[in-house]
């Protein structure tokens, strides 16, 4: 089955990556230490849109991308070519070689896409060669940062509309073609019902909609004529742009065309209002529509919305049945980035390939934020009645804790930002890890589920998730922590550490 990402490109996307990735695996060949396993974890440091979770998306470019990761010949070639500050070849010959020949054989775990996430949770895991790890950082980043990015932002925006269908319009704003295809993927994912990008249809079978522009009524004499002769050609898809020119007039307009429409067998299905005090005019135009018989058209609102924009609106009585958002949504207006990072945790010794074979690694910070947590590491979330209750982070090298629970019958997690402060977790009756194998020594074990599959289950996991933490303004933060193992670890690392730069 051919992959979206050839489709789309058709060629190579191993240069897709930063240079430094690729002089880093040059000095791990260079120093011998190329085939030394390592650990590696996909993560963001802070909920989006100052809200209290994210949806993790992107994930099934990203395995199309690593289950065809290999570089070419003209990728060598090309690579052959760069020059270092002495104006000699950057890479050695013996280098390209060593791309040439590398098939990829590392273990790769993710959380479904769809799945509800948080802060500091591996939304990735990588394990295997140093070499191949550290040439997976940018790709992944990319696939996965904007992805998750726009599905958490439909997602608001979908909960805004308290159930009312929203469309994506967005093609026109997004950053470039991918930029609009993948926000069209992940907006349907994070909840819209449908697109306006043809393209995105073709490739994911989402569906399209869409009828006519103010161009359209601008292109003949006066506003009805334009309705007339749209309703001809397309009697079957007809929502009429109504503020062209006098917004009210527009309506009447529409009812107007309307009546010729079902006489001739055909029913008009909306509205649309594109600019103005949209709260005024849908509930105008909603009693307009209702007394000349057409209580089932639907009055489709756009104009550079988003979810508080939305939220303002239903608060007012806003008559809209049908919420196209553009702008704010595919370009992820108010955060233009998730800031997702990747940091190497661990690293094999000489010992063998038991956990105690790993040497652990953690970056320090003078904010606790940014102190990576250190080993092999997964998510185990608690949840109570099908509803979640916390997440645990805990080093999976060492088994699923023994000790966990205290006395009382709790579970203990300890706050990543403050490891004074202890999480207690009074009560639940269900356990799940939230990464699942996808790769195992460069073979994929996952089956990659269809669209529809992903977005039910992103539905499924909203659903389960407590409403004080999907508030817009000041949400509830929900339980995070680390493991006791993983804390003390962590801990221990960190005065290790910063003993030894005292020194």
């Amino acid at each position: 089955m051919t992959s979206t990402l050839h489709k789309l490109y058709g060629h190579s996307l191993a240069l897709l990556t930063d240079l430094y990735q690729l002089t880093m695996a040059h000095g791990y060949w260079k120093s011998g230490v190329a085939e030394r396993r390592a650990a590696f974890h996909l993560f963001f440091r802070k909920n989006p849109f100052k809200g209290g979770y994210a949806l993790a998306c992107g994930l099934q470019h990203a395995v199309e991308y690593v289950e065809n990761f290999r570089f070419t010949r003209s990728d060598l070639d090309y690579l052959a070519t760069l020059r270092g500050n002495d104006d000699g070849p950057l890479f050695e010959s013996g280098f390209l070689d060593y791309l040439d020949q590398m098939g990829f054989s590392c273990d790769v775990d993710a959380m479904p896409e769809g799945t509800v996430a948080f802060a500091h949770e591996p939304l990735v895991r990588v394990r295997g060669p140093i070499i191949q790890g550290q040439l997976l950082e940018t790709p992944l980043l990319n696939m996965i940062n904007y992805s998750t990015l726009i599905a958490t932002k439909a997602a608001r925006i979908c909960q805004a509309t308290r159930g009312g269908p929203v469309l994506e319009l967005g093609l026109r704003r997004a950053q470039g073609t991918d930029g609009g295809i993948t926000a069209s993927r992940a907006a349907y994912i994070g909840g819209c019902i449908g697109t306006s990008n043809v393209l995105a249809g073709k490739l994911f079978g989402i569906p399209v909609k869409g009828t006519h522009a103010h161009s359209w009524v601008m292109s003949f004499a006066d506003e009805r004529e334009s309705f007339d002769v749209y309703a001809q050609a397309m009697p079957n898809n007809c929502i009429f742009l109504v503020d062209t020119y006098d917004t009210l007039e527009g309506v009447k307009n529409a009812i107007a065309v309307g009546d010729k429409l079902r006489r001739r067998g055909h029913e008009m299905v909306g509205i649309r209002l594109d600019s103005g005090d949209l709260a005024h005019f849908s509930i105008k135009a909603r009693q307009l529509l209702d007394q000349a018989g057409f209580v089932d058209a639907k009055i489709v609102a756009s104009n550079d919305l988003d979810e508080h924009i939305i939220d303002s609106l239903i608060g007012q009585g806003a008559a809209i049945g049908v919420w196209g958002v553009g702008t704010k949504l595919a370009t992820a207006y108010d955060q233009p980035a998730l800031g997702a990072v990747y940091k190497l945790a661990a690293v094999e010794n000489n010992n063998g390939n038991n956990h105690a074979g790993w040497d652990y690694r953690i970056k320090l910070s003078e904010q606790p934020i940014k102190i990576s947590n250190p080993g092999i590491l997964q998510v185990r979330r608690l949840s109570q009645s099908g509803r979640f209750s916390a997440d645990m982070i805990y080093c999976q090298d060492s088994g699923p804790e023994s000790g966990v629970a205290d006395p009382t019958g709790s579970t203990e997690i300890y706050d990543i930002n403050d490891p004074t402060l202890i999480h207690k977790i009074v009560q639940h009756d269900d356990e799940v890890d939230l990464l699942v194998p996808i790769f195992r020594n460069g073979q994929r074990v996952y089956d990659l589920p269809d669209l529809e599959t992903v977005r039910s289950h992103a539905g499924d996991q909203l659903s389960r998730l407590d409403g004080r933490i999907k508030r817009f303004s000041n949400p509830q933060i929900y339980p995070v922590g680390l493991g006791r193992t993983l804390h003390r670890r962590k801990q221990a690392l960190i005065a290790r550490a910063r003993g030894q730069l005292k020194e």
